[in-house]
């Protein structure tokens, strides 16, 4: 239940080649795409609940976790070190990018481009819950690309830094690597026991509702500080968690029942090493107390005659009596009754 079998995966898998590898670019895609930049200028790592969604759903969520469970191999500690060796790198990055955040408010509409925003989150929604349809929509960078064109004010570019995001933008990005190093972590009991398609699925619903109070905000609605998108997430998890399944790599006993947990089988009759009854010092024993005397084949009596001195039971009917009374009444048949396929042209009306 664990293997995912989404297009836009499988063809990022041949494209990059190599669980880290598959790994580190899906983690790094917010980054490259701008993703993260437009959140952060959109003020959805403003609050502690909008850092903690930004850094589940988009450094981790379905994606990190499908490579993990159905790409990666090896122990715990060499999947923790490629998480954290991927991290290493991810934090930095989207530190500095948070850090730029205010020289994109300085040439940027911000209320156009926070529609832009939102427009990016829904499109990675919908690409994640069914590639079919994302084969429609442009990608984030297009999407991002286009925001900037219609919310740009050359006038007032000046490059500027501030460490306002900073904070919030690493946590973001810690969330995300301590997502995937929790997944790695679990990934021998999980395997096999969480569907990836369904948390795939509410993963796109939670990245749904993450979109629409940016996409919202204009009209006043759902401005709140609780974290749906979490709650949906959770529930998405509970759903996607199956603890009765069996996992890879689980022992499952053989159908028969024949074993024993110690390894032996069912038809010992004494403790392991002893000579259970019937059986020789070589272990060739023979069944029911029967002795190992060869049998006298040249005994070629039918074992079901009766013996030849034994008395006669009044009443009885031999077997000889038996077959005469069958003949005379097969005789009596035959004579009474007539063969329909004889050579007489009467009775063969078709010839």
């Amino acid at each position: 239940m664990s293997v995912s079998q989404h297009p836009v995966a499988l063809r990022l898998e041949r494209r990059v080649g190599g669980a880290t590898k598959l790994l580190a670019t899906v983690m790094a895609l917010p980054l490259i795409d701008g993703i993260f930049a437009a959140l952060v200028v959109a003020g959805v790592l403003a609050t502690p609940t909008g850092v903690i969604e930004t850094g589940i759903l988009i450094f981790g969520g379905s994606a990190t976790m499908a490579v993990i469970l159905a790409e990666m191999d090896g122990s715990r500690r060499q999947m923790a070190t490629s998480v954290l060796l991927i991290g290493a790198v991810i934090i930095p990055v989207a530190a500095v990018q948070a850090a730029l955040a205010p020289t994109l408010e300085g040439f940027l509409n911000l209320d156009i481009f926070e529609r832009f925003a939102g427009l990016v989150i829904l499109a990675i929604a919908a690409k994640t819950a069914s590639a079919e349809f994302g084969e429609y929509l442009p990608g984030p960078g297009v999407i991002i690309g286009l925001g900037l064109i219609a919310s740009v004010t050359p006038a007032g570019f000046s490059i500027e830094t501030s460490t306002e995001y900073v904070v919030n933008g690493t946590a973001a990005a810690a969330i995300g690597v301590a997502f995937a190093l929790l997944v790695a972590l679990l990934a021998p009991h999980l395997r096999g026991r969480v569907d990836i398609d369904r948390f795939r699925f509410g993963s796109a619903v939670a990245l749904g509702v993450l979109a629409l109070p940016i996409l919202l905000r204009p009209f006043d609605l759902m401005q709140t500080e609780v974290p749906i998108a979490l709650a949906v997430l959770g529930v998405t998890a509970l759903f996607a968690y199956d603890p009765n399944a069996a996992g890879i790599g689980d022992v499952v006993g053989d159908s028969d029942g024949g074993n024993d947990p110690e390894g032996g089988t069912g038809g010992d009759d004494g403790p392991r090493g002893e000579e259970g009854p019937g059986d020789d010092a070589d272990g060739s024993g023979s069944e029911s107390g029967q002795s190992d005397e060869p049998i006298d084949e040249g005994d070629d009596s039918d074992p079901t005659e009766p013996p030849l001195d034994a008395p006669e039971v009044p009443g009885r009917i031999v077997d000889d009596d038996v077959a005469v009374a069958a003949d005379e009444e097969g005789a009596g048949e035959s004579e009474d009754s007539t063969d329909p396929f004889t050579e007489d042209d009467s009775r063969a009306p078709w010839l």
